[in-house]
């Protein structure tokens, strides 16, 4: 497997098919595991096309697996992350609270900008059904 990230507070790899393995250490680990397994799959019911599939959950080892979402959008504007960040609010309903840069992909196969690590997020009201 290829490594992604290695830091204080998770390890992220790449396995030969594409998946991203997450698996989370350090301080509150398992609350933000939990927060970015239920920020996943609001997402997924919801319908954004644009961040993350959960494809495996091992809440026991704070470790899922995930689809990939390309590579780090490292040329992206501050402005351009903004708008993505903001999209995902109005139309899905969930706020990043570490909308920063490093957390935008560019997919090649989609042909798009993605969001990732929502382990530090807030799910609001689902702005479809909710006026």
């Amino acid at each position: 497997m290829r490594e992604l990230k290695d830091g204080i507070r998770s390890e992220v790899r790449l396995d030969w098919m594409g998946r991203v393995h997450k698996r989370f250490r350090g301080t509150d680990a398992d609350q933000r595991y939990a927060v970015e397994v239920k920020v996943l799959r609001t997402l997924e019911e919801r319908g954004c096309p644009y961040v993350p599939r959960l494809l495996e959950e091992h809440p026991e080892e704070l470790y899922f697996v995930t689809t990939s979402c390309g590579e780090p959008a490292t040329t992206i504007s501050k402005e351009k992350a903004a708008m993505l960040f903001a999209d995902l609010e109005t139309h899905y309903g969930v706020r990043h609270l570490d909308a920063e840069r490093r957390n935008v992909t560019y997919n090649s196969k989609a042909g798009r900008f993605c969001l990732i690590d929502f382990e530090l997020a807030e799910i609001l009201p689902d702005p479809r059904t909710d006026p």
